[in-house]
């Protein structure tokens, strides 16, 4: 898999989010790490640039940009790479650039209930070596025995290079500590996964809710927009993450994206002759995870004819759009992702969702929507671990 390359008339996002209101002291450190991260950024979206080149896209003075580029060298994380080959006058430019392929991180994907995949993988998102692990029906602390085992694998036999650091997609409620508050398919509750693992590993150790990491994965490396974006993970359940000015959302119990429990069938659909809607696993009847789940969707659509089987999923996009409606329009959201099987979301699916949207929401809104399928194969959770590692190691989303 290979890094989609930033558009040049995209501005590179900037890491740090922005409050109505400074909850604390803006110290000096938290100053350098923003300059810091924004180098980074820049040079990892756009690739060598010279010193002069960083300092008029950043906005920093040329002697703070001499300062970081500097420190970066001396990390390890930057490095000279010679005159730039151009025919100005002038004293000729010095390129600096990330060595984004002399580090390596470690990705994994728990979103399997049945097996954990992990990889090893470049800066750049390449995937250098692969291990998945069975848990074989285990759960709770033997879960994690499993996941640590694994790591300790790709750490010791997969990676070649430095590894900076680990980072896991999970299903579940999990707040920006890495603390799992609630996976009950796991048997994890208010454990702290990320704190465990980096104190048994050595490495930092990063974690996040599955759909949030593929959020991340197609902003980073799949070439979608960080401006108002929502990527729907279907499989086993339905999650989604969103991605708002270039900053992920979680939301204060760390559980927003939570689309798979808004009820879509209510008393009107069975007045209207939808079949009695189905018990869901939060409780309720009528939830969206009920009907676009990839079990419920392959449940509906197998050994039908494709005419209706179109006609389910287009019942289904539907639902979808209804519960979408709201939250595009109140984010102004540009662009929707659909994460999943592509034979059952691309489609009468997808079609249906965008047209419902659009007659839920105001021209200004929804007319630009853009709906599809994510860009990333069916390694988009491990490029959304591994993205996860670099925005909280080095900043850089």
């Amino acid at each position: 898999m290979t890094t989609a390359t930033r558009s040049a008339d995209r501005p590179a996002p900037r890491g740090v989010g922005r409050t109505l209101r400074p909850t604390g002291k803006v110290l000096p450190e938290h100053g350098r790490a923003h300059n810091r991260s924004l180098v980074l950024q820049h040079l990892f979206h756009n690739g060598p640039s010279s010193r002069a080149d960083l300092a008029r896209s950043t906005g920093l003075t040329r002697v703070t940009i001499s300062d970081l580029v500097s420190v970066l060298i001396s990390e390890g994380l930057v490095a000279e790479l010679g005159i730039r080959p151009e025919g100005r006058v002038g004293k000729p430019a010095t390129l600096v650039g990330m060595r984004t392929e002399d580090f390596h991180v470690l990705a994994v994907d728990l979103a399997d209930d049945a097996r954990l995949r992990g990889a090893v993988m470049t800066l750049t998102g390449t995937v250098v070596a692969r291990r998945s692990a069975s848990l074989d029906g285990r759960t709770g602390t033997a879960a994690v025995t499993v996941l640590e085992d694994l790591c300790r694998d790709l750490l010791s036999d997969g990676a070649s290079r430095p590894v900076i650091g680990i980072g896991i997609g999970s299903p579940g409620v999990i707040d920006p500590r890495g603390v799992v508050i609630s996976a009950p398919n796991r048997a994890w509750y208010d454990l702290p996964l990320a704190a465990d693992l980096t104190a048994t590993l050595g490495v930092p150790v990063y974690v996040a809710n599955d759909a949030n990491t593929r959020a991340l994965g197609e902003y980073t490396y799949g070439g979608a927009g960080g401006a108002g974006l929502m990527v729907v993970t279907v499989g086993q359940g339905v999650g989604a993450g969103i991605v708002l000015d270039g900053v992920l959302v979680r939301g204060p119990n760390s559980a927003a994206g939570e689309i798979g429990h808004v009820t879509v069938v209510d008393d009107r659909d069975l007045r209207a002759g939808d079949p009695e809607p189905l018990l869901c696993a939060c409780g309720r009847h009528g939830c969206l995870e009920t009907l676009l789940s990839l079990s419920a969707l392959r449940r509906a659509t197998t050994g039908r004819a494709i005419e209706d089987s179109d006609a389910v999923l287009a019942s289904v996009g539907r639902k979808l759009g209804v519960a979408l409606a709201p939250v595009v329009s109140a984010l102004n959201l540009s662009e929707v992702l659909l994460s999943g099987p592509p034979e059952l979301l691309d489609g009468p699916l997808r079609d249906a969702a965008l047209a419902t949207v659009r007659d839920r929401t105001m021209p200004l809104i929804g007319q630009d929507l853009i709906i599809r399928t994510g860009s990333l194969d069916e390694d988009g959770a491990l490029s959304g671990a591994a993205a996860l590692v670099l925005n909280g190691q080095l900043g850089v989303t």
